[in-house]
């Protein structure tokens, strides 16, 4: 197991700059996921920690050690990617011992029938048996191990690929999308079990994905990475409640965050639709407002958007309500309980509300700027302004 620090590193393709400068330190232990849109430089970063591509500037260290100059065998990595790369010709058995066959068998050794009867080939084929049964327990395939990768499900062949990645005992695990190929039933089952991997190993995780759902569901830590910067690093929670980034804000979370366009005064009261919304800027002007969809309340009066329903979702345990609200361009969503349904229908006006520290503002650049209630309570005219908002929506 090892720390992890990435130093300032930068990688171009001709005149294309993929990775602009990325720092990062990654802890013995945890997990952590790269996570970001097609394109952004994450899986780029993942082969440079790998030593399968060199960074144009910038350092790597592993557990402290600089390991710029060190071939990908000689890191001590582990790495599952997304196409599984299992040989077809080879049972699950001889998949996972491949490394430790080629590490612990001469190549003459490694003969198919001479090699067996050289000295010490058997004890050390013993030895690697029963490290591939102990991983092969563990993953739960251990019943599959005489198969060949074509009678294999796709959960399975990822569990063969893990196991394989499993025997080398590395300093640390790299992912490489792994679930991408499989169905969405698989993908929640294999990242409840790749997370559970991750606690009983104790070893670094380091898990690149463009799904956000994963990096919630299975990091201590996520990395929001877009067009080769790295936009916020946090804990599950905090880039959820606390983006410091619009566009952290529209990538985690779903359904996405409702972004509101609204105007600040020389006051700092911030107006949406013309209107005084009943806060403030706390810092600097605010552009936009986020307020995800669980945020909003419905209410009878102070309401900070009005708009009519245009579509119901049923999940079942959730219903998604979509709007036209004045003043803002996109439908607004709001995530009611259950207990809603029936209540609400198409073509329904709703006034919403949500409290000053559910929502998010941010600044003419997108950065996170506080928001906080306004000091005076809503005014006559603010309230027959959204009343007469509510007769147009």
């Amino acid at each position: 197991m090892a720390t992890i620090q990435f130093r300032d590193i930068r990688k171009s393709f001709g005149d294309t700059d993929v990775l602009k400068g990325v720092g990062l330190d990654i802890a013995d232990g945890e997990f952590l996921s790269l996570v970001g849109p097609s394109g952004c430089g994450k899986s780029t970063l993942l082969r440079i920690l790998a030593g399968l591509e060199s960074q144009t500037s910038g350092s790597v260290r592993i557990g402290g050690t600089p390991v710029d100059g060190l071939h990908a065998a000689d890191r001590d990595l582990a790495m599952v990617f997304q196409s599984y790369a299992l040989y077809p010709h080879l049972s699950v058995a001889e998949n996972i011992a491949v490394p430790l066959t080629m590490r612990r068998l001469s190549s003459v050794q490694r003969l198919p029938l001479i090699g067996r009867v050289l000295p010490g080939s058997r004890t050390t084929r013993a030895a690697i048996g029963t490290t591939v049964r102990e991983a092969a327990e563990m993953l739960d395939i251990a019943h599959l191990l005489d198969r060949k990768p074509g009678q294999l499900s796709g959960g399975q062949r990822q569990r063969v690929a893990l196991g394989r990645a499993l025997v080398r005992d590395p300093s640390a695990f790299l992912l490489d999308e792994p679930l991408s190929n499989l169905d969405a039933k698989m993908r929640v089952h294999m990242r409840a079990e790749i997370a559970q991997l991750n606690r009983k190993l104790g070893a670094t995780f380091v898990y690149v994905t463009h799904d956000q759902a994963e990096a919630m569901t299975m990091s201590d830590r996520i990395a929001v990475m877009m067009e080769g910067e790295l936009l916020q690093v946090g804990t599950p929670d905090a880039l959820y409640d606390h983006p410091e980034d619009m566009r952290v804000a529209q990538f985690i979370g779903s359904p996405a965050i409702n972004i509101l366009p609204v105007d600040t005064d020389a006051s700092g009261t911030i107006h949406l639709c013309d209107m005084a919304t009943g806060l403030r800027a706390s810092g600097p002007p605010i552009e936009h407002l986020g307020v995800r969809p669980e945020a909003f309340v419905p209410c009878e009066e102070g309401e900070l958007v009005v708009g009519r329903v245009r579509m119901i979702e049923n999940l079942g345990s959730d219903l998604f309500v979509h709007l036209d609200a004045a003043g803002v361009p996109m439908p607004v969503t709001v995530r009611l309980p259950s207990s809603a349904r029936g209540r609400i229908k198409v073509r329904d006006v709703m006034r919403l509300t949500a409290t000053p520290a559910r929502i998010c503002g941010f600044d003419s650049a997108g950065k996170a700027a506080p928001v906080s209630a306004h000091d005076k309570a809503h005014d006559k005219a603010h309230d027959t302004a959204h009343d007469k908002v509510a007769r147009h929506v």
